[in-house]
């Protein structure tokens, strides 16, 4: 048993006064949000009766938005801040109801308001001055028309949110609940508890008996479900097919990239590219191979540590004053800004008995980002907080200088911030060591963020575009066809120096992503803009650094592909990624330096 909540001090936990002042307070916002849904009833035929109307509707709603949105992730962060008490449960529980009302209570809006041509809302907004403010809102609900369903139609749609979710709910009891993975003897030869959150561990371990047994006993286990996890995951596709196919997008694949304006040709040419490019890592895993000293390289071996891991602990205070000198390239100011997050408790370091693994940084508009992590004191951890901070500023900044409806940039553009920090991070531990074992851990780890980032994501991105596209054919896939297309995908995008082991063919069964529809991509080319702008920065580009500041107070006011523009980062030329392989092989010569 580890430590509960209640022995950590208070000064380690994040600040949820700062949201509510009490639960009494919480529970008083709740009643009166569940009654005001009801004020939303008068609009319904009336909307764009008049200019007054429009604007009164808007207003009401960016004021429920805000609001649902504070009374959610005051909700939200209290279950996970320990999900074994049950007082939280059922506060997420009836929170999260809440939203479905508000969802279904909703759906009437959009498909009334694109009943009428665009001229009328642009006819009110000459009439209206104040609905110039919900101008990119309505320009942007205009782009769905084609797209949108009667209201009747709509609302069933809404009704059903809760169903379509249901391959993802059954998947994650199954996975993070239901299923064990027995014991493995650790590297002291003791028995120990083989987990999906200890699997890290175990495979990051410098004994390949350890890291070895681990890969084969934690997807063997996955092997025995493979006919649950095929049915799931194939209900989760014709979900998608199914949905995009009764809205008439042209496929899954457009409709999930057409709400953030991302042209398909992102996708494809990512996966095109990368595959040009898998030399790279192959020359990677016969460097990796000579320096573990191993005659042939197996899939186990990829994470192991080519030195000792760095023991440096870390203080929460040590933390902090490392990110304020890393970071302290992005100016004053950016580090002024930062300090809140610490002075104000914006992070939960905890690590007690019940909270949520893993870690994350939401927002509250109305009041600032909160950072989720368990934090041990290892520079994973300082790098992880890093990353959740990186989210953390975005927030903010999008919060400080746009309005409410124009705070929410698209998921397109949102690692990128993350993925900056963290690079910076590295770049400046890699500059202040004069360790050479400690250079190679650290840049053996920044090789190591890009293979997962860009290599295995776009792997994960064409299963993915495959899978979907089989369905949209026709085409029934079974558990074997999904494992046997897997290892072929592996077999492709890891090259050559490295043996692919046939048990990695069940590996898609763990990939909680595939429930995201085309999430995963939007990792690789984040990462490859963060690559771009870091390296920018550090190397003093001009306007580099004020222009990514820029970038991060955007919000959703332009699109994803030009907001990244701002940052002087053009997703839509191949330069980009093919100066992050340029990165990429430079790291490899510099680790190969230090042989």
């Amino acid at each position: 048993m580890g430590k509960k909540r209640a022995e950590y001090s208070e000064n380690l936990k994040w600040n949820v006064k700062d949201l509510f002042t009490s639960k009494e307070a919480y529970e008083e916002e709740y009643q009166a949000l569940e009654q005001d849904l009801a004020k939303y009833a008068k609009f319904k035929g009336h909307i764009l009766d008049s200019a007054t109307n429009l604007l009164e509707l808007l207003e009401f709603d960016t004021s429920f938005n805000k609001r649902i949105e504070q009374i959610f992730v005051y909700a939200h962060i209290q279950n996970d801040q320990d999900t074994t008490d049950t007082n939280y449960q059922t506060m997420f529980g009836k929170t999260y109801n809440l939203y479905e009302k508000y969802v279904a209570t909703t759906s009437f809006i959009t498909p009334e308001i694109l009943k009428k041509d665009y001229q009328l809302i642009e006819k009110y907004i000459q009439e209206k001055p104040e609905l110039q403010a919900y101008s990119r809102t309505l320009k942007e609900l205009f782009k769905y028309q084609k797209y949108t369903l009667s209201a009747k139609e709509e609302s069933l749609i809404s009704n059903l949110v809760s169903v379509f979710k249901t391959p993802d709910d059954v998947y994650s009891l199954l996975t993070d609940a239901d299923m064990t993975f027995g014991q493995i003897k650790n590297d002291d030869n003791i028995k120990e508890e083989l987990t999906e959150k200890s699997y890290r561990k175990f495979i990051e371990s410098t004994n390949r008996r350890v890291r070895k047994q681990a890969f084969t006993k934690l997807l063997t286990t996955y092997s025995h479900f493979k006919n649950t996890y095929a049915s799931l995951l194939m209900a989760e596709v014709k979900n998608s097919n199914k949905i995009a196919n009764i809205r008439g997008y042209q496929s899954s694949l457009h409709a999930a990239l057409y709400q953030n304006d991302i042209p398909t040709e992102i996708y494809t040419n990512l996966i095109t590219t990368v595959k040009k490019n898998i030399k790279p890592l192959s020359d990677f895993w016969q460097l990796k191979k000579e320096m573990l000293n191993v005659k042939s390289l197996h899939l186990y071996d990829t994470y192991a540590p080519i030195t000792k891991e760095i023991n440096h602990q870390y203080s929460v205070s040590a933390a902090r004053d490392l990110l304020y000198q890393a970071l302290a390239i992005l100016g004053d100011t950016y580090i002024t800004d930062l300090k809140q997050a610490f002075d104000n408790r914006w992070i939960d370091f905890c690590s007690n008995d019940g909270k949520r693994n893993g870690a994350y940084c939401t927002n509250a508009y109305n009041v600032h980002p909160y950072v989720l992590l368990s934090y041990d004191g290892s520079l994973n951890n300082v790098s992880t907080l890093a990353h959740e901070l990186g989210h953390a500023m975005h927030y903010y900044y999008a919060s400080k200088y746009q309005k409410y409806q124009d705070y929410n940039y698209s998921i397109f553009v949102a690692e990128v911030a993350s993925q900056v920090n963290q690079i910076l991070l590295s770049k400046y531990l890699i500059a202040h060591t004069s360790n050479k074992e400690e250079k190679k851990y650290l840049i053996d780890d920044l090789i190591s963020d890009f293979k997962a980032t860009i290599y295995r994501q776009t792997m994960f991105a064409e299963f993915e575009k495959i899978i979907h596209e089989e369905d949209e054919k026709g085409n029934i896939l079974t558990h074997e066809d999904l494992s046997n297309i897997y290892y072929k995908l592996n077999q492709e995008y890891f090259g050559k120096n490295i043996v692919i082991d046939d048990i990695i063919k069940y590996e898609w069964e763990r990939i909680p992503h595939f429930y995201m529809n085309f999430y995963v991509y939007q990792y690789a080319t984040a990462y490859a803009a963060a690559i771009k702008i870091a390296m920018d920065i550090l190397n003093h580009k001009d306007k580099a650094q004020e222009q990514y500041l820029e970038f991060l107070k955007l919000g959703c006011t332009k699109t994803p592909i030009e907001s990244l523009k701002v940052a002087g980062v053009d997703m839509t030329k191949p330069e980009t990624l093919n100066e992050a392989f340029a990165y990429f092989e430079d790291l490899i010569k510099e680790l190969n330096s230090l042989k």
